[in-house]
């Protein structure tokens, strides 16, 4: 045990001894090392974000759009074939297991006018389960029900956006708005959600009852969509089965005919964009990792000084009885210990940057203790590998020039 920890004295006491070369010797390793370890967690941040915005998109949800048509061979995009209607939704609620809540969707753009002026926005006609499959709250007032679906009630539940824009120091409930000149009535207020993951703001929004939304304002025969939620996460595959096949029996589709829909899922969502973060998160951390490299070469550039420098004294060890293999290890030494001070300012760096950017800038940003482990081993590993030439070339000094060099 003496001469390891011996062996440790001499290398930090020729290292103390030019401590500023030292240091300026690890700037390369520390600003690599801090660099993986925060580039890799602002991309495990980015990758939270983006699975907790699509999660909130709702629970366990499913989403059926119509399908495209095509002319001579060429598609005419999605949406060009709808044959989606309410009484798909109702076949839906009526038939399918696995599935807990069903909601027709009828999207149009509307100028509405109501409190202190007009406002452009989006008019949603959807069913009372809509809230529960994409896990909304409402902040005041009560959503309509199944009696105002039947009456294509000219009623309104308003985000907090319509709030602001429309009744900014108002109470909203009970208050009268027209939608495309049609008279409604206020009914609730949504909770307010902010952007989603696609920059879009959730709370410029209107939603009415989905009857109304078809008869009274959109005027047409198909919905735009069908949103539904899985009784449980582990039921979302069976859903989608039971969702594809209800559809394409209310769409009378022979076997082997394509479907006139399409279906997508939150899963479906998750997986590509978790798949884009991972390949972003690999390149930011690919190019941090050359900072390592390159403090690597700084390492070796130095210690190959420090061989020159230190040629007298290596001849002298040479000569009083060390071995080449001694001369070896103490040089190894001394680049492995830069290449770990390095790594341990590295990681105490990264700490202090991540909290910055967490508390300050207000960045989402995930330090893996998997990472740093690896970015901590790598520099260890970087330390031997570029401090064995000079250490090799010291070994290999020959004693009598050793003691001629000046």
């Amino acid at each position: 045990m003496l001469w390891p920890k011996r062996l440790l004295r001499v290398a930090l006491k020729g290292l103390i001894k030019n401590r500023m070369r030292s240091l300026l010797t690890t700037l390369g390793v520390i600003i690599g090392v801090a660099s993986v370890i925060v580039m890799v967690g602002i991309g495990a941040g980015a990758q939270a974000d983006i699975e907790t915005q699509i999660s909130s998109l709702g629970t366990n949800m499913l989403m059926a759009f119509p399908g495209a048509s095509r002319h001579g061979g060429v598609s005419r995009g999605a949406g060009s074939y709808n044959k989606m209607t309410l009484d798909d939704a109702e076949a839906i609620r009526e038939r399918a297991e696995y599935i807990s809540a069903v909601s027709g969707v009828v999207r149009s753009g509307a100028q509405v006018i109501g409190g202190t002026g007009d406002w452009s926005t989006g008019v949603m006609g959807v069913s009372p389960e809509y809230l529960e499959i994409r896990a909304w709250g409402l902040e005041e007032g009560k959503f309509f029900d199944e009696r105002d679906i039947r009456s294509r009630a000219k009623v309104a539940v308003v985000g907090a956006t319509i709030v602001d824009e429309l009744f900014p120091n108002e109470d909203p409930i009970g208050q009268k708005i027209r939608i495309n000149k049609t008279p409604f009535r206020i009914v609730g207020v949504l909770e307010e959600k902010g952007a989603s993951g696609f920059g879009r703001d959730e709370d410029d929004t209107i939603l009415v009852p989905v009857t109304t939304g078809l008869y009274r304002l959109s005027g047409g025969k198909y919905i735009n969509m069908i949103f539904v939620s899985a009784r449980s996460l582990e039921d979302s595959e069976a859903a989608e089965e039971e969702l594809r096949e209800i559809l394409r029996q209310e769409h009378r589709l022979n076997p082997g005919e394509e479907d006139d829909f399409r279906i997508h899922s939150q899963a479906e969502f998750i997986e590509m964009a978790t798949e884009t973060q991972e390949v972003m998160t690999l390149l930011l951390g690919a190019v941090a990792a050359v900072s390592l490299i390159v403090g690597g070469i700084g390492i070796m550039n130095i210690m190959l000084v420090s061989v020159t420098e230190r040629t007298r004294e290596i001849g002298i060890r040479l000569a009083v009885g060390a071995r080449s293999s001694d001369i070896l290890v103490q040089f190894l030494t001394e680049s492995v210990v830069l290449s770990l001070l390095g790594g341990t300012i590295g990681v105490l760096l990264a700490y202090i940057l991540t909290t910055v950017l967490n508390d300050a800038v207000g960045m989402t940003t995930i330090i893996q203790p998997g990472v740093v482990a690896i970015a901590f081993g790598f520099a260890a590993a970087i330390g031997v590998f570029f401090g064995y030439y000079p250490a090799r070339k010291a070994a290999m000094l020959n004693p009598i020039d050793a003691l001629r060099y000046e």
